[in-house]
């Protein structure tokens, strides 16, 4: 085998994962049947490790999996666990690290595409609950005005501070 099929099953393996993580992400983990480790996510965290990391173990086993596979009988598989192994690697850094700033030193992107990324992981995290939320991709964020239009249009954000401001009463006989 050449090292351009290989290096093409990569490439190809961590475009494809995008799709496959938004999949994932916006019917299982916002689903019915994933939202008990994920809503983990959308809570405030405490300590290094939340519930929703279990994700990222699933993943990780699946590309162990295809290693063996690839390793004994496919070799095409290996290059595919490679690929996911990479797609990891990218969203451990940007998802974790630069959105969710789970590094031990704090980076908010000011311009480009990493500030749009962040911007759009904001908005996503910006409903409570599962519903109703945008921009289910890890690495691809659409325009942010495109997201806070259709959050908007969907009424989640006046919802949820209607519920803030319910939520805070003054205490009675404060001056």
């Amino acid at each position: 085998m050449s090292i351009l099929g290989p290096v093409l099953i990569v490439i190809a393996t961590v475009a494809a994962m995008e799709g496959v993580a938004y999949s994932v992400h916006r019917w299982i983990m916002h689903g019915p049947l994933g939202w008990g480790w994920h809503n983990s996510h959308h809570e405030d965290r405490h300590g290094p490790f939340e519930k929703n990391d279990l994700y990222a173990v699933v993943f990780a086993l699946l590309s162990i999996l295809l290693f063996m596979l690839g390793g004994r009988w496919w070799p095409w598989l290996w290059w595919i666990g490679i690929g996911m192994s990479v797609y990891g690697v990218i969203y451990f850094v940007v998802h974790d690290g630069l959105v969710h700033q789970r590094w031990p030193f704090r980076y908010v992107p000011r311009q480009g595409y990493f500030r749009r990324l962040y911007q759009a992981h904001r908005l996503h995290h910006a409903v409570e609950g599962r519903d109703d939320c945008v921009s289910f991709g890890f690495v691809y964020a659409p325009p942010v005005d495109d997201l806070k239009a259709r959050l908007r249009a969907s009424g989640a954000l006046a919802e949820r501070r209607s519920r803030h401001k319910d939520a805070w009463q003054p205490e009675s006989g404060a001056d």
